[in-house]
């Protein structure tokens, strides 16, 4: 994933995204584009057509902060797309994105028990943690059996991702997959900007674009999101339909690691239903977590 590259297709798909109209421009007789010329984002953003060509075929490194918002707001970004941007320019600049170190390999550290102990006493919602490629590291009780289709028999670790692109059991798990689908891309294009020198990210995104056409189409699109928070559906084998919250809460300790926890309405059929998959998490075998990779956190060196 060059950076270069990167920033061109982003710029670029952005460009064609606004309209003349949306922009306030006079679109003229005999246009041939739908989106903005670069000398319209150019005239909008208060910068020189040469300076904006330069940065659309992805020179960014070095533009200030006042240039890019400009451009951001030129080009109609939301908050996540002017986020993405600054991250491609940090990344081409050579700086750290939000204080996240670059990664040197695939050296684990040891456990850190006491965030395993956190998980385990959100007994009510389901609570996990993920890395920025996807992968399910560590669940509390409940969340382990709801991600049971997810987890699998044991083998690699976990990976949602993977799952949602590869396993045709998450087209019933997910009851809204393009949106779940969508979502998942989003992310992933939102983490692969803030370091697009992660090898085991490259080697991810290489995977699924060779196995999955909806992968490839989505990641082709450039579109990318932030999680926060929100509602999702979702159909479990043992208990059926759930519509659960989601919080998403960085952990500042292991930068770029999440904790996220799902919980239902109180009183609601979703929340009988989650006490009802606690109920048979308390008594079904578990997966083998050390080799499922999922239980217990182990976090790669910077």
């Amino acid at each position: 994933m060059d950076n270069r590259a990167e920033v061109r297709e982003f710029l670029m798909s952005r460009r064609a995204r606004v309209t003349p109209d949306a922009a306030g421009i006079a679109a003229g007789p005999g246009r041939r584009v739908a989106g903005l010329r670069r000398g319209e984002v150019a005239i909008l953003a208060g910068v020189s057509v040469e300076y904006y060509a330069k940065l659309e075929r992805g020179a960014i490194a070095g533009a200030s902060a006042s240039v890019l918002d400009a451009i951001a707001r030129a080009l109609q970004l939301d908050d996540a797309e002017r986020s993405h941007l600054l991250d491609l320019a940090r990344a081409a600049d050579g700086i750290p994105t939000s204080g996240r170190p670059r990664r040197r390999g695939g050296r684990a550290a040891a456990a850190r028990p006491s965030l395993q102990w956190a998980l385990a006493s959100i007994t009510d919602g389901i609570a996990f943690v993920r890395d920025p490629r996807q992968n399910l590291l560590a669940t509390n009780e409940l969340g382990r059996a709801f991600y049971s289709p997810v987890i699998g028999d044991g083998g690699r670790v976990p990976n949602l991702a993977r799952f949602q692109f590869l396993d045709p059991a998450a087209r019933e798990f997910y009851p809204d997959w393009d949106r779940f689908a969508e979502m998942c891309v989003g992310v992933m294009r939102a983490e692969a900007g803030r370091d697009p020198h992660d090898p085991a990210m490259q080697e991810l995104v290489g995977e699924l674009s060779t196995r999955s056409e909806t992968f490839r189409r989505l990641w082709a699109a450039h579109d990318v999101r932030t999680h926060g928070a929100g509602t999702k559906r979702f159909h479990h084998p043992v208990v059926g339909e759930l519509t659960l919250a989601y919080e998403e809460l960085a952990l500042t300790a292991e930068p770029g690691h999440v904790m996220l926890i799902y919980t239902a309405e109180p009183g609601s059929p979703s929340a009988e239903r989650l006490r009802l998959l606690a109920s048979w998490a308390a008594t079904h075998p578990r997966p083998d977590e050390t080799a499922a990779g999922v239980g217990q956190l182990a976090i790669e060196g910077a």
